[in-house]
């Protein structure tokens, strides 16, 4: 299979060249290992995985002579299975290594970060891989962050071809994992099916101690019906017969696998009786349509969830975009006690940019003035506007255009 270029390549190479040791985390099979293989060609990196058990017995029991054994410049493959091996790191980056000499994966961010945070503070460098975007699938990098404004929309849009509501919905029934790009519908449900009876369902077990995969299984099914709307603790519990502080601890195990994201409601001092409850959405559209058993991408596009299921796919395409970029932004929707929401406010510094989604090609052009309150914030109001299925943008007053959802 043909490599396919990942945006958070520079990224990495970036932290690289400044810490001693970088770890990429992310949901199983989204192509960190491929990645990093991939960036190693030529440089004479060791590397070593821990999936084998024998090469796992090492590095647990002796970490002194591990790496005696494999010496930096070295990638170590699922290192949350030997947390043992941290505190040596530290002891070899504090003794002088090089920058970059340990490249690390993982997939249990759950309890790996715990051992991180107490060992390696300050001398590794963290991001997170998620599973192929639409412009790392269509091997499309677009010049300059993500504002916005008029000028960067219309320079992004000389890359793209026009929005088309068959291809969107394609890569979100399809997903973005790597192994299901070129699968046909009864491959897809396949793999799915294996992902998660065999990955996901061994990792949870590990991470928390689950031993019910039933009602697990039946959480999970619960979490994809909700995706796009904000946690109810309640109904995820009764679905599957679990307290629910169980449901909260759970939801908690799946966002520390990569495998579903909370957007966390905007907070501001200024504004009053703001929702504390945060939004559900997963990572990867495609597993979400699995669960949800959506056999095919004519139904889901046609389906009463189409619009949640868009939502979801905007989210999380936004989610890449600024985990991969240079500069740190975050992500977060506004709702008040009289129910007036904005689906997504993005957050850089002391600017933000106001975002509503819509599937429509043609959506209403009144959603922005919503968008007035912000106005009368200490901030700083940036550009934004209507992400939605229209093909070209579209200005709709001096900040906020309609955004064809291909030029995030």
């Amino acid at each position: 299979m043909k490599y396919i270029r990942r945006a958070l390549e520079r990224k990495f190479l970036h932290m690289s060249t400044f810490f001693k040791a970088v770890l990429v985390t992310g949901a199983r099979q989204v192509g960190k290992t491929t990645m990093l293989k991939h960036l190693s060609e030529g440089q004479g990196r060791t590397y070593v995985s821990l999936d084998d058990s024998m090469v796992r017995s090492l590095a647990q029991s002796d970490p002194v002579l591990f790496f005696q054994r494999y010496r930096p410049p070295v990638i170590i493959d699922e290192i949350q299975k030997a947390p043992q091996l941290f505190e040596q790191i530290k002891i070899m980056c504090d003794a002088g290594e090089e920058p970059g000499d340990f490249w690390l994966t993982g997939s249990q961010q759950y309890n790996m970060m715990r051992n991180v945070r107490e060992t390696l503070a300050g001398r590794i460098g963290i991001m997170e891989l998620y599973s192929l975007s639409q412009n790392e699938i269509a091997g499309r990098a677009f010049p300059g962050e993500l504002d916005f404004s008029l000028p960067c929309l219309l320079e992004r849009q000389k890359n793209v071809n026009k929005n088309n509501i068959i291809d969107v919905f394609e890569h979100i029934w399809r997903g973005g994992m790597p192994q299901v790009l070129t699968a046909d519908a009864e491959q897809r449900q396949e793999y799915y099916t294996s992902y998660v009876d065999t990955y996901l369902m061994r990792d949870v077990s590990d991470a928390g101690r689950i031993t019910d995969a039933v009602r697990f299984r039946k959480f999970l099914n619960a979490c994809a019906a909700l995706t796009a709307e904000q946690v109810n603790y309640k109904t995820l519990a009764e679905s599957a017969d679990i307290s629910q502080p169980t449901a909260k601890e759970w939801l908690r195990i799946l966002q520390g696998l990569g495998i579903i994201y909370l957007l966390q409601p905007f907070s501001n001092n200024e504004l009053k009786r703001l929702t504390k409850t945060p939004k559900l959405y997963f990572c990867d559209t495609g597993l979400c349509a699995y669960l949800s058993r959506w056999l095919t991408r004519e139904t889901l596009m046609n389906g009463a969830a189409s619009g949640h299921y868009f939502e979801n796919y905007v989210v999380a395409e936004l989610l890449k975009n600024y985990a991969y970029a240079k500069s740190k932004a975050n992500l977060a929707y506004y709702r008040d006690a009289n129910a007036k929401e904005i689906d997504v406010i993005v957050e850089e510094g002391n600017r933000v940019h106001p975002l509503e989604i819509k599937k429509t090609a043609s959506p209403d052009r009144r959603e922005v003035k919503k968008y007035a309150f912000l106005d009368k914030l200490s901030l700083e109001r940036g550009g934004g506007g209507i992400i939605c299925m229209c093909e070209e943008v579209v200005p709709i007053d001096t900040q906020d255009c309609f955004i064809p959802c291909n030029l995030i």
